[in-house]
């Protein structure tokens, strides 16, 4: 493989900050609803503190372990710390100018306020000062720091207060800190329609009742961050995978800090003690905090916690609501969900087709029919007390096999998942773990059936998780089929899932880490061959991230080719577009809007005869080698219209589009006189944005043997 030039890559976590700056962008976008705004600014700032968790710690425990290995873009951990401290700055900047001013005050022009208690009249103190005795006085727990009391333990991701005590009888002053508990409410009425107090604000103005005989010289809010993702890599295969996850679960909660928020107008003094403090607390063997490691906030942190606001009842600063449909190959009531399968492939577009009268009807349905004889599926994330759940244990108990395999790995979702697989269990389902170092991502669903001709395979693979709460805001695709080669090379996987398989062939699906790497680089290379050949060479993309660099050196080449590339990326990009010599072909845009872009569909020209795949894996190493994942054809040429329609959409997106540029700095489109294309408003109106795009009257109608490259230039 030929020396990398890192000049031609962006870096990843330099990219993942500029997405995440995209999603805080929605918040300033006047053209979005006020609560929706919220919601962004509330995303964001948990995007971040996953940032946090899992990116930035795993570059200081490089640091810590002297890692040299640098990634394609060439900046060592220690310089991609520093970048990201530069770049979290701004953001942050940003953050507080988006809040304190823009959204605070458009908020109270409609009647929403957060405020302070110095902003209380008497009466409405008394209403606080009675429910602090009430609900939360009883609830606090003040922990004292001096030699007989060392500093409390800190969960990762709690707010808490700092609090400065000085006692007039010793002449000593000490450090306290206080817990603002998760069990009550962030944002505290005061008897005005509307308008809220910060909880920590009400436990500061009362700590003379948490240490009576005190002077209260200081107090402010902090929060920690902590290490927060699982490490498989000492395990045996003998080893119980269970045990090990629950135990680093256990473990994490005591993991090193990254990041110490604290209120930019804390003072000095204080600011000192609690960073003196959380040192006290790190492993010996992680690198100190700094400085550069407290991340100043205005005088609100945790801005997680507004998502609480954006969901208020007020329709008016709200998206208007909708409604899923069902497909139409499954309003027919009168006939079984297998006969409509066994009639044709349906394929569903999420959230704009509606999860429970497809996917989770197909499980029911399957865990009902006497003639199902078993069911194989993967969870990687699923919610709560779901239909999913109910359909698996009821087929369970009545007789069907069923064999579940849940992925224990599935980041934050570990515990819940460990709940979930231990009920299965106690229903008699199968339950598989997987294997450390191999997450199983794949969406698969395989429903084996006796019918009078035989026993016939029923299946469904996504692109998102079997989870209907996710369902409802992200955009993915999912397919049923009865295709026996599918059929059979599931039957295969399950296999290697549950057993003991080095299945490396499969008959039509892209499977990871076995095929599917260098199936996706030959259909790259092929499309360069025809372009080499004087023939039309096309690729359109869409996918959460664009990382792998081999993947992306071969894009280079296609391009160098001849080859028109479209990617439709979410969220990380290493590619550099617009290249001169090197990537000139090639268009990156990224689209941001009221849906969680999720979808991952893979388009190739093939001179004419095009081919579609769509799946569960993003163009990552950690997609094509640490993961099983797996991509479907879409064999079915009647689809195929759809999914150029939804394709064309997002390319020509005018309104939530944004432009990569070489440098790494991403534009918005503006649609200026032309008419507004939104992708996400064109798919409520349309799941498959299947209409007349401006200035492009026949991208409407998909003709046979009508590639997408010659409609998108049409």
């Amino acid at each position: 493989m030929p020396a990398i030039d890192t000049s031609l890559y962006l870096n990843r976590e330099l990219s993942w900050l500029a997405f995440n700056a995209r999603v805080l962008h929605e918040a300033f976008d006047a053209r979005n609803q006020l609560l929706e705004r919220v919601k962004f600014l509330s995303i964001f700032s948990t995007n971040l503190d996953e940032f946090y968790m899992v990116r930035v710690a795993g570059l200081r425990r490089q640091i810590a372990a002297g890692v040299q290995q640098v990634p394609a873009d060439g900046l060592t951990p220690s310089q991609q710390l520093d970048a990201i401290t530069e770049h979290v700055a701004n953001l942050m900047e940003q953050q507080r100018k988006c809040l304190y001013e823009v959204l605070l005050p458009e908020l109270a022009q409609h009647g929403i306020e957060l405020n302070s208690m110095s902003d209380l009249d008497e009466t409405e103190r008394q209403h606080i000062n009675a429910f602090f005795e009430s609900q939360v006085f009883p609830v606090l727990t003040p922990l004292a720091v001096d030699p007989g009391h060392p500093f409390p333990y800190i969960s990762n991701l709690s707010l808490s207060i700092a609090v400065q005590v000085h006692d007039p009888a010793t002449g000593v002053t000490r450090l306290a800190r206080v817990k603002v508990p998760k069990s009550l409410p962030r944002w505290v009425p005061f008897g005005k329609e509307n308008h809220f107090v910060p909880l920590e604000q009400v436990i500061g103005a009362h700590l003379d009742a948490l240490f009576p005989g005190m002077e209260i010289r200081a107090f402010s809010t902090f929060r920690v961050t902590r290490y927060a993702d699982l490490e498989l890599t000492d395990m045996d295969e003998d080893d119980d995978l269970l045990a090990e996850i629950e135990e680093q679960v256990f473990q994490r909660r005591f993991a090193e800090v990254v990041r110490v928020e604290v209120d930019r107008d804390i003072p000095r003094e204080l600011r000192d003690l609690i960073l003196a403090e959380v040192l006290e607390d790190q492993p010996p063997e992680m690198p100190n905090l700094t400085e550069s490691d407290l991340v100043e906030t205005g005088p609100l942190l945790d801005l997680g916690d507004l998502m609480w606001l954006a969901t208020m009842n007020i329709p008016e600063l709200r998206d208007p609501p909708f409604i899923p449909v069902t497909p139409p190959e499954l309003r027919d009531q009168s006939r079984s969900i297998f006969d409509a399968i066994r009639e044709s492939d349906i394929l569903v577009h999420h959230p704009f087709d509606s999860f429970s009268a497809s996917v989770e009807h197909f499980l029911t349905a399957s865990a009902r029919d006497p003639n199902v004889l078993a069911i194989k599926m993967t969870l990687y994330r699923t919610s709560g007390d779901t239909e999913i759940v109910r359909a698996l244990t009821e087929a369970a108990q009545r007789g069907k096999q069923v064999a579940v395999m849940i992925e224990l790995q599935a980041r934050f979702d570990e515990v819940n998942n460990i709940a979930w697989a231990r009920t299965l269990e106690g229903f008699g389902v199968h339950v598989a773990y997987g294997l450390p170092g191999l997450k199983t991502h794949t969406k698969t669903a395989l429903v084996v059936r006796k019918e009078p001709d035989g026993i016939r395979r029923y299946a469904h693979i996504g692109s998102g998780n079997y989870n209907s709460q996710t369902a409802r805001v992200y955009t993915d695709l999912g397919l049923f089929t009865a295709d026996p080669s599918i059929g059979a090379d599931l039957t295969d996987l399950f296999n290697s899932l549950t057993g003991f398989s080095r299945q490396n062939s499969f008959r039509n699906l892209l499977v990871a880490p076995r095929n599917m790497r260098q199936r996706f680089t030959e259909m790259v290379d092929r499309e360069a061959e025809h372009a080499r050949g004087s023939r039309p060479g096309r690729i359109i993309a869409k996918m959460n991230s664009l990382v792998d660099p081999e993947l992306i050196r071969h894009l280079y080449e296609a391009s160098q080719a001849g080859v028109n590339i479209d990617l439709i990326v979410r969220g990380i990009c290493c590619l550099r577009p617009g290249i001169p010599g090197i990537s000139d072909n090639i268009k990156v845009v990224s689209i941001v809007g009221r849906f969680l872009e999720h979808s991952r569909i893979y388009y190739f020209g093939n001179d004419g005869n095009e081919e579609i795949y769509f799946g569960s894996a993003d163009w990552m190493p950690r997609n094509f080698d640490r993961r099983v994942e797996v991509i479907a054809p879409i064999e079915n040429r009647q689809l195929h219209p759809r999914v150029c329609s939804l394709l064309e959409t997002c390319l020509a997106d005018n309104r939530q589009a944004w432009d990569l540029h070489s440098d790494g700095s991403y534009a918005q489109r503006k649609p200026g006189a032309n008419p507004v294309v939104s992708t996400h408003e064109r798919l409520l109106q349309n799941s498959w944005g299947i209409m007349a795009l401006p200035g492009a009257e026949d991208i409407r109608l998909v003709k046979e043997k009508t590639t997408v490259a010659e409609r998108i230039t049409a």
